[in-house]
């Protein structure tokens, strides 16, 4: 209850200073809130109805050498790729290089079940293709290596029955862009989209990229510890993930889709209606205010990143994190909320507290909570002295308590809670995951 009365008072006093600030002051105080709480650390751009509102960088560019992030900092931009792969496809469509229909067979004639996986299944991620990125002891050293590894693994479904997301359907659209334009598919992005719009900070080797606004990136990064991330060959995020860019050039990209200057409205439209899943071509599809975002996030790493976008209101939100699993998407609802002036929430920093070991084990065990799409299993377990917890088919997450019964994710920064409920025989009985105000309850099940 404290900290409850905590956060109204927050707000109740924030609220009543903003009000007299602009829009673009409002919320540059709300990002200087979450980088004070360890939540943000880059750059981020705001715009509305073609005039920038905010375009500045936050926190350490690298720590090390105490340079800062500002608005010519550069990222890795991670799977917000897909949506720049997704447009050079619906572009050689309108070129009459290639159809959504097509079958993944059209271009290798020997891909197991290929005859039924289109284009458009690969695009929305419907195509049952498993994701590489989740197997471990592989990673892709060229086109010949990957398809040798996906030739050999079973489809997670058939074609078009179901949605899954996978980065290996992106990896495939760009081998499919190489056979069509028979130019790389670095260099057909280039050509259809980089150099249409001026995006001249804008690339793909990020790892060997030489220039002094690159941005150092972190795994972790906290007043107490400070880990670089990895930095991987772009051979294995390719289409899927390997673009790195600015705030600017991203906004010169929001502005060419506006204008329909890359593809038409037509094809955007398409690109912009989910098949399953909420997910349309390279763009997640959902709404807020009775408005239609279209976004993706990105995470790599060292790097995390989201892109927003309200094409009817010309919104668009881009943030670029050089620190991998911030909840990206808690900030951008945020934003879009200070834009409509409409309620929103102004992050706390937590202080964690330590408990013993058997308060700890008393949470171990399987739990179903309901959601939208059904019910989802997972699992609580006690290692190396941590909670952790794991939903089927998901990574492992450290818990961090707050309080007894109460936890967080430290390292993902998501502004997400686990709460554990103890029924009348003063067992656990129930959990509860609440984040970004909606929550899921569920009990426990052995």
């Amino acid at each position: 209850m404290k900290r409850i009365l905590s956060i109204i008072l927050t707000l109740s006093f924030s609220l009543t200073l903003f009000s007299q600030e602009t829009t673009g002051e409002k919320i540059d105080q709300l990002i200087k809130c979450y980088t004070a709480t360890g939540r943000f650390n880059g750059s981020a751009l705001v715009a509305s109805h073609d005039q920038i509102l905010l375009e500045k960088g936050y926190g350490y560019k690298n720590f090390r050498d105490s340079t800062l992030n500002d608005s010519s900092t550069v990222f890795q931009i991670a799977s917000v790729t897909k949506q720049f792969t997704s447009t050079v496809i619906l572009k050689l469509v309108e070129l009459k290089k290639l159809a959504l229909t097509d079958k993944l067979s059209k271009y290798y004639p020997d891909f197991p079940k290929g005859d039924n996986i289109t284009i458009e299944n690969l695009l929305t991620h419907t195509s049952g293709i498993i994701d590489w990125t989740n197997s471990i002891n592989f990673s892709p050293t060229n086109q010949q290596t990957l398809l040798g590894f996906l030739k050999t693994k079973a489809l997670d479904f058939p074609p078009g029955t179901s949605w899954r997301y996978s980065n290996s359907n992106y990896s495939l659209l760009g081998y499919i862009i190489q056979k069509v334009t028979g130019m790389s598919y670095e260099n057909a992005v280039r050509k259809y989209i980089f150099i249409p719009l001026q995006m001249t900070h804008s690339g793909f080797d990020f790892k060997n990229l030489l220039c002094k606004e690159k941005a150092t990136g972190y795994s972790t990064f906290y007043d107490s510890s400070k880990i670089e991330g990895t930095l991987y060959d772009s051979v294995g995020p390719y289409a899927a993930g390997e673009i790195y860019s600015t705030i600017g050039d991203l906004y010169k990209w929001h502005k060419g889709l506006q204008s329909y200057k890359i593809i038409s409205r037509a094809s955007l439209e398409r690109a912009y209606t989910p098949l399953k899943n909420h997910y349309g071509y390279g763009w997640i599809i959902d709404s807020l205010f009775s408005r239609r975002i279209t976004s993706h996030s990105g995470d790599i790493s060292g790097f995390s990143s989201n892109l927003a976008r309200i094409t009817e209101d010309n919104l668009f939100i881009i943030l670029l994190n050089n620190k991998e699993g911030s909840g990206l998407e808690a900030i951008t609802k945020n934003i879009f909320a200070i834009l409509y002036d409409k309620p929103y929430s102004i992050p706390v920093k937590r202080h964690p507290v330590k408990l013993g070991e058997e308060t700890l084990k008393k949470y171990i065990g399987t739990y179903e909570v309901m959601s939208p799409h059904g019910p989802l299993q997972g699992e609580v377990t006690f290692e190396k002295g941590k909670l952790m917890l794991q939903a089927r088919g998901g990574p492992k997450l450290e818990l961090t308590a707050e309080k007894e019964n109460y936890f967080y994710d430290l390292f993902e920064d998501n502004e997400g809670d686990v709460i554990f409920v103890t029924g009348t025989n003063g067992k656990i009985a129930n959990i509860v995951l609440s984040q970004d105000g909606e929550s899921l309850s569920g009990k426990k099940i052995r």
